[in-house]
Parts: C-alpha cells; sequence; structure tokens
C-alpha cells in the first residue's frame, strides 16, 4: 500500500472515532481506551468527544456499550451494562457541576416525572458537593450495571449506594444524549452520528 493511501485510511478511521492500526484515540491529550470492562463485560467504544462550554473544553466524554446504539433509546435498550465516562480537562467546582447536572436532567425529561427522580437528584448533588474541586485528570464514570443499578464513581471512589431505577438512569443520560443535551456535538461524537 503506498504511503498516501495508508495516510488518507489513517485519517478517514480518526475521522469518525476508530482509531488506525490499532493505535490509541487521543483527545486533547487524554488516552481514549477502545474497550472497558463493566460488571465482568468487556464494552466497546460507542464514540467520544469534548464537551464545551462557550470557548473553553471542560471534559472528554467517552460511551461504552455492549453494541452500537445511536439514540438515547438505543442505549437504554441495549443488552448488559453500559459506562459513560468523563475526564475532566480543566478545573471545575463540583457542587456547580451536580447543579448543571440538574438542569439537564430538568431539560430533557417531562416536568410531570421530575419530581419521581427528586431524591435521585438530590443524592447526585451529594455527590458532587462532597468532592468540592475537579482537577485536570479526574474522572467520572456512571456505569448502568443489570441487577445492580447506576454505580457513580469519581476520583476512583464509588460514590454511596448504586441508584437502582432505570428511570433515573435514562433521566441521567438524557442530559447527554436527549432531546435538549448539554453539548450537542459532545452527543454526535458519543452516538457516532457525525
Amino acid at each position: 500500500m503506498r504511503l498516501t493511501q495508508q495516510l488518507f485510511i489513517t485519517a478517514a478511521a480518526l475521522l469518525v472515532g476508530v482509531s488506525a492500526w490499532a493505535a490509541p484515540l487521543v483527545i486533547h491529550g487524554v488516552k481514549v481506551q477502545e474497550t472497558a470492562v463493566v460488571g465482568g463485560a468487556t464494552l466497546q467504544l460507542n464514540g467520544a468527544g469534548t464537551r464545551y462550554k462557550g470557548p473553553f473544553k471542560v471534559y472528554v466524554g467517552d460511551l461504552y456499550t455492549s453494541k452500537k446504539v445511536s439514540s438515547l433509546e438505543e442505549l437504554v435498550a441495549a443488552p448488559g451494562p453500559k459506562r459513560l465516562s468523563m475526564t475532566m480537562l480543566r478545573e471545575v467546582e463540583a457542587g456547580p457541576f451536580g447543579k448543571l447536572l440538574t438542569r439537564g436532567v430538568e431539560d430533557n425529561v417531562p416536568k410531570s416525572e421530575v419530581s419521581k427522580l427528586v431524591p435521585g437528584l438530590i443524592r447526585m448533588g451529594e455527590i458532587f458537593t462532597v468532592n468540592k474541586v475537579l482537577i485536570p485528570g479526574d474522572v467520572i464514570t456512571i456505569d448502568w450495571i443489570p441487577g445492580t443499578g447506576m454505580v457513580v464513581t469519581a476520583k476512583g471512589t464509588v460514590q454511596g449506594e448504586p441508584f437502582t431505577s432505570p428511570d433515573f438512569y435514562k433521566a441521567m443520560m438524557s442530559i447527554w444524549l436527549g432531546s435538549s443535551p448539554a453539548d450537542y456535538m459532545l452527543k454526535d461524537a458519543m452516538l457516532g452520528t457525525k
């Protein structure tokens, strides 16, 4: 194969989020793994991208699933465990970050259903309040493990008991993948739709 063909294949593979020649995908210095092990199952990278707030890069988000998904509904319906991971690119106060998550749920869930989610949202807010500050390199993972529920890990530590409600998990995932996501470009990148 000629060098120009190899370069074209490499560039095309990187544009669609696939690493060429098994080279790791690196986004803003964050190495995005091709697989993740959650609940004993090996998941494949569904897609990854960057969360921007205005001109600022906030975190790299990546989504891992047992099979390719291209919508929130497909994610929720997909069998087995799932993972959404965020690796911070800048320092962020955890309390306000937690409040933004609550707002993201409110933007994507019908008002009649939000009241059922309040206890879970309060717990999520407490998780971020306890962690105070997230610094570049800190990782937050949100795992769905069938039979266990949604497990939140921040800075390598599991944060309290699992959230057992599938509806709460769907509401949380709607922050990134719902009809009014926090960042449309990140949604498209994690779902691999662009």
